[in-house]
Formats: structure tokens, C-alpha cells, sequence
């Protein structure tokens, strides 16, 4: 295979931290390479190096040949790099070939709308993307969505394609039909990074293997006679991928959380209750009205009908500061616009909801030598690598600002939990560090309602669990008595 991208000693640092030490990576044309590491690994810095959006500070970068130096985002581009975030650029009121026509020079200056369709039209069907031109992207699965950027990606003649998780927000089928696609583009000569913290997926679709730690390389192996624990280790220093056995409450008491017979936009009617010390997993494709339910719980979304109790008080109409103080505590799924603040620091998004009160705050204002005290107690408990409490939340990794997230409503010791992809984002060693405290506040007696489209993170701590499908539950049923078959019958939406 020809070398398409070789990257050598590159190097970035912020003040006196290094994010990439002496870094080497290489992609040949027609491979698929696994971009690995911990949360704050160095693997964002160092694909922002790569397509122009950071300069490094020594390092060289060559491209089909070509030196890439000082280059920026529009200039890789140009010379073929595209880059795939994990959260879509795209206009959803716009159809599918608008958007593959925004901002792209050569399409409005050469080609008319009926020969970019049929464009976009012969690209789908060779890549196996299968997508309509004329489809609005707002009535798009995310999936389909993704598969926009690719085809954006390609009609711009990219020859490398980086993806930054991209299988995060995706369906099992959907996951499916993304690796089909990869490995057209493979077939077809194009060289793709492959940034992502689910390891089968990893070992299914890469050649080859390069994982970063702390900024440095710690491993480059093929992914033929690899296996997870192999890739763990290189990670974080130890294997985490074993399953965990179930961990079922010994003795959950009365219920905390209950719910009877509540109604509220997006949901069918829904019954049901959460002890103390009990894990109640939801599981299910997202879409299901997962969003509704949780949003509805926390108070974000007003109730229809039926009843929400909390230690056997009422909060069904409650505000959202009068649950706080019922002992309810909410980790949404969207750190980006929900459960964090960006452009606040860490120390502030940490005290979001101690600010009020002596001795970190007073009214709208925070005391500066207690909150920082308090947050770099929990940053070093929650392993929240930033440089300090002052530094901007929205400038750390997705990994590191979901921890945040994490840490602000876990320290609260909450009489009742609402998780909604609580370790969204997180390496294997995060992952099993957030359910390791999700267990242990389910010890001290709290109610947790564990809602993951990740079915073994469900299966892995919850004492029973209920798939959502249309709005409801579509089935109930005790974590010692599960069925995958039946999970899967009730993920399809059938009922029991």
C-alpha cells in the first residue's frame, strides 16, 4: 500500500503542557487506522494539528507526497483531508443536495442542481450510502445524517476521512451499516482515521491500531490477533473490558421515585417505581422517547398527567429548583447546550448548583477561595484533567467535560438519580470508573434511573431493566431473568 499520510514528531503544547509529545502516525491509501486513548489522551489536538486548526510547534507533516506546513482547515481540505465531527454541520430545513452545495464554490459556479443530484445520486449508489438528494436532512435518522458528510466528504474528493466517534449517537443497525460503508471507501483506495472509545468496533473495522497516552504513543499493534483487553491496557494501563457480573441489590427498600400513571407529550401512559437502592436501567434505540421521559422527570418538560412522587412527595407540577431540594439530581445526554455551561469555568459549572449557598456563594456570586478549594477535591476525585478550576470548560475534551457533569450531581449524594448517557463519550476506564459510582450511591440507599442506549452498560448495573419503544415500555423485566432475544423482540417495538 502507498503511504498517503505521514505525520512525524509532531509536538503541541499549551504553557507547560504537552498535549502531543514526539507523535508519529501514518495512513496508506485503502487503510483503516484506530485512533485510540483516554479522555485528554492527546488524539483532538492531534488531528486538529493535522487538518490546520492548531500549528504544532515542531513535527512535520506530509500529505500523497506533498508537505502540509502552515497550512489551514481550508487548505486541507483542498489538499483532500476532510474531517467528520461527531456532531453534524449541516442545515436541517435544507435537503440533502442544498447542503452538499453549501459553501462548496465549484458546485454553484459549475454545476446546476439536476446535475448535482445525479452526482449525488451515483456516488450514493457506489458507496452504498444510499441517500436521496432530495430527502430534508431534518427528517433524517442520525445515521443518515452522517452518511451527508461522508457523501459531502467524497464529492469534494477527499482521499483521507477522519471520523471523531462516529458511532456514538448511532443504532446497532445503524453501526452496521456505517462499517459497510467504511470498507467500500477502503476498497475504493481511502485512508481513514478512525477515532473511537468502543473497542469491537475498533478490532471489526481497523488494520491497524495506534493509541496515545498522556500525549505519547504507548502502542501500535495490527488489529489481527488483537483483542480488547490487549487495547485496554495500551490505553490505561490495565484491562476493564471484562464483563462485569450482575450486581443485583440485596435488599432495595421503599420505593423514592414514583411514577403512576403520568402522560406527557412524546410518551405513552407510564406506571412504574424505583426503591431505595435499586439501579432501574432503560434501554432501547435512541428516539424511543427517552428524551421525554427524563426531561420530564427533572421538570424541563411540563406533565400531561398522572403522578411523580419523590420520597412521597409530590413534584409532578414542582419546579425544577423544587425538586433539587427534594433530593432529585439529572445528568442530561447533551453536556454541549444542558449540562454544562461552555464558556464558564470548571470551578463555576462544578458549584452550578452549590452557588447559592454558604461557603461557596452567595446570590449569583461565587466565593472564590471555598469553590476552588471544593473543585479541586472533586476534579482529583473524578480525575477531571484540567490545568485548574479557572480553566474554560468548553476547551477540554468531551470525555473531560462530561466527568463535570458527572461529579457535580454524583457528589450531591441525590435521594434520586436521573442518568441519561452518563458515560456518553468515556474511554473504557472512565466508563467503568462512572458505573463503579453509580453502584456505590446505589449502596447508600439513593434511587437511580439509568437510561443508556448502550445495552451492556444497562445490563452491567441495573436490578431491572425496561426497554423503551414508542413512547412506553415496551417490557419490564428483573436483571437475573433477562432474555436477549426477548430484549431485542421488545427494542423492535413489540410488545411483550
Amino acid at each position: 500500500m502507498s503511504m498517503m499520510l505521514d505525520m512525524r514528531g509532531i509536538v503541541r503544547r499549551f504553557g507547560h503542557v504537552v498535549a502531543n509529545d514526539a507523535i508519529d502516525l501514518d495512513v496508506a491509501a485503502g487503510e483503516i487506522v484506530g485512533l485510540l486513548g483516554e479522555n485528554g489522551s492527546g488524539k483532538s489536538t492531534l488531528m486538529k494539528v493535522l487538518f490546520g486548526m492548531l500549528p504544532p510547534d515542531a513535527g512535520t507533516i506530509s500529505f500523497r507526497g506533498q508537505p502540509l506546513t502552515g497550512h489551514t482547515p481550508a487548505a486541507a481540505m483542498a489538499a483532500g483531508i476532510a474531517m467528520i465531527h461527531q456532531h453534524f454541520m449541516l442545515v436541517d430545513a435544507m435537503t440533502v443536495a442544498e447542503n452538499v452545495m453549501l459553501g462548496w464554490r465549484d458546485a454553484g459556479r459549475l454545476l446546476r442542481r439536476k446535475e448535482m443530484a445525479d452526482r449525488i445520486r451515483d456516488v450514493s449508489r457506489r458507496f452504498g450510502l444510499d441517500l436521496d438528494p432530495d430527502a430534508r436532512v431534518a427528517a433524517l435518522s442520525l445515521g443518515r445524517r452522517q452518511r451527508v458528510e461522508i457523501l459531502k466528504a467524497i464529492l469534494r474528493n477527499a482521499e483521507l476521512l477522519v471520523l471523531d466517534e462516529p458511532t456514538s449517537n448511532l443504532a446497532s443497525a445503524e453501526v452496521a451499516e456505517l462499517l459497510t460503508v467504511l470498507r467500500r471507501l477502503r476498497q475504493e483506495g481511502k485512508g481513514i482515521i478512525f477515532i473511537s472509545h468502543k473497542l469491537p468496533e475498533v478490532l471489526e473495522i481497523c488494520d491497524k491500531v495506534v493509541v496515545l497516552r498522556a500525549g505519547r504513543v504507548t502502542g501500535r499493534t495490527s488489529v489481527a490477533g488483537a483483542s480488547q483487553g490487549m487495547l485496554a491496557e495500551m490505553m490505561i494501563g490495565r484491562d476493564v473490558t471484562a464483563p462485569r457480573p450482575p450486581m443485583v441489590a440485596s435488599s432495595p427498600g421503599p420505593a423514592r421515585l414514583s411514577v403512576k400513571d403520568f402522560l406527557a407529550p412524546g410518551l405513552a401512559r407510564l406506571s412504574f417505581e424505583i426503591r431505595r437502592g435499586e439501579i432501574f436501567g432503560v434501554a432501547g434505540v435512541d428516539g424511543n422517547g427517552q428524551i421525554e421521559l427524563v426531561e420530564a422527570l427533572a421538570g424541563l418538560r411540563p406533565a400531561g398527567s398522572g403522578a411523580i412522587t419523590i420520597d412521597g412527595h409530590d413534584v409532578t407540577r414542582a419546579s425544577v429548583a423544587a425538586r433539587l431540594t427534594r433530593g432529585l439530581a439529572y445528568m442530561p445526554a447533551d453536556r454541549g447546550t444542558t449540562a454544562l455551561v461552555k464558556t464558564m469555568s470548571v470551578a463555576e459549572n462544578l458549584m452550578l448548583r452549590d452557588s447559592g449557598r454558604p461557603p461557596y456563594g452567595h446570590g449569583l456570586l461565587l466565593t472564590r477561595g471555598p469553590a476552588n478549594a471544593k473543585a479541586r477535591a472533586l476534579m482529583a476525585d473524578y480525575d477531571i484533567r484540567a490545568r485548574d478550576p479557572s480553566f474554560i470548560a468548553g476547551r477540554l475534551s468531551g470525555g473531560n467535560q462530561q466527568k463535570i457533569v458527572v461529579a457535580r450531581e454524583l457528589d450531591r449524594r441525590p435521594a434520586v438519580l436521573i442518568a441519561h448517557q452518563a458515560a456518553w463519550g468515556l474511554d473504557p476506564g472512565a466508563t467503568h470508573f462512572v458505573l463503579d459510582r453509580m453502584l456505590a450511591l446505589r449502596e447508600a440507599g439513593a434511587a437511580i434511573l439509568y437510561v443508556s442506549s448502550e445495552l451492556e452498560e444497562v445490563l452491567a448495573i441495573s436490578d431491572r431493566i425496561a426497554v423503551m419503544a414508542r413512547g412506553g415500555f415496551a417490557g419490564i423485566v428483573p436483571r437475573g431473568e433477562v432474555d436477549p432475544r426477548q430484549l431485542g423482540i421488545w427494542m423492535a417495538g413489540r410488545a411483550a
